[in-house]
Order: C-alpha cells, then structure tokens, then sequence
C-alpha cells in the first residue's frame, strides 16, 4: 500500500515539501454533473433563472475557485496557475461539468480540477435552487492527469 503523503510518521498532518520537485508543465481534467428537474433544465437553457444567465455564472465561479483552492484545502500548495477552461453542457437530465487546469509548477493542479467543477455544480444549484431543490450533484472525478514525477494517467 502507499504510504499517505500528507501524513508524517506521527500520524500528524502536514503540507508535502515539494521543494525537490522539478517545474515541469501540469495538467488535470476534472468532470461532474448535477441532475435535476425538466422544468430546472428547461429554465437553464432558455435563459429564464430570475438569478440570471446559470451558465455563465457558474464557469466563472468554478475559474475564480480553482484559482483559490489552497485557501480552501488546508494542505494545498498556492500554485501558479496558466489556465483553467470549464466547460459546461447540457444533457437530457441535468448539466455536465468539465474543468482543465494547467500550470508550470512542482505539484499538480488535480485538486484544482476538482474544486473547478464542484464550485461551479454548486453555483448552478444555488441559482436554480428555487426551481427544483432535489437537484443532485454526482460523479466529481478527476477523468486525467498529465506531467509530474508520476507521469500520466487516465481514469478507466
């Protein structure tokens, strides 16, 4: 098994030194959905949350929270980043999420990703909350990672 890398060999938590590490370029690419109803669905697209436009709102909160997540995950490393792209679709039971985030750095950006979708599902159901507060939000993944010292992956 792999040993835990936020954990010392007290047990105690603490931020991975990273100092080591060489920069090279990273990437993570992070998905997830939120389901809801048809009239929720149906508001989204035609433009009809008296919140105002869903989808624009909730990629920009998802950009504004990747590049904040070492304030929100206690042991994140603050990190350059050089890009994020979120993407949201519509489906025929909800809206899916899909975020990309890059830096040059010595840690990648998979939590980055993460907090990506998750804010921007999390926007999408405070706006149309008022519609269908059954919503639910599912399936938050990291899909790929690239770069760093353990190379590339891909969900299977």
């Amino acid at each position: 098994m792999t040993a835990l890398t936020h954990l010392d060999a007290d047990g105690a938590a603490h931020m991975v030194d990273v100092g080591d590490k060489a920069v090279t370029r990273r990437e993570a690419v992070a998905t997830g959905r939120i389901v809801m109803s048809p009239d929720a669905l149906a508001a989204i697209r035609d433009g009809a949350v008296k919140k105002g436009d869903v989808l624009a709102v909730a990629r920009v909160a998802g950009i504004m929270a990747a590049k904040r997540t070492s304030d929100l995950i206690p042991l994140c490393h603050p990190l350059p980043i050089t890009r994020v792209a979120l993407d949201l679709s519509l489906a025929d039971d909800g809206l899916a999420a899909v975020a990309t985030v890059a830096t040059d750095g010595k840690t990648g950006v998979e939590m980055e990703a993460l907090t990506a979708v998750s804010t921007a599902l999390l926007t999408v159901y405070d706006m149309a909350k008022a519609i269908d507060k059954t919503m639910t939000i599912q399936d938050i993944r990291i899909l790929q990672k690239r770069g760093g010292r353990s190379g590339d992956w891909r969900a299977p």
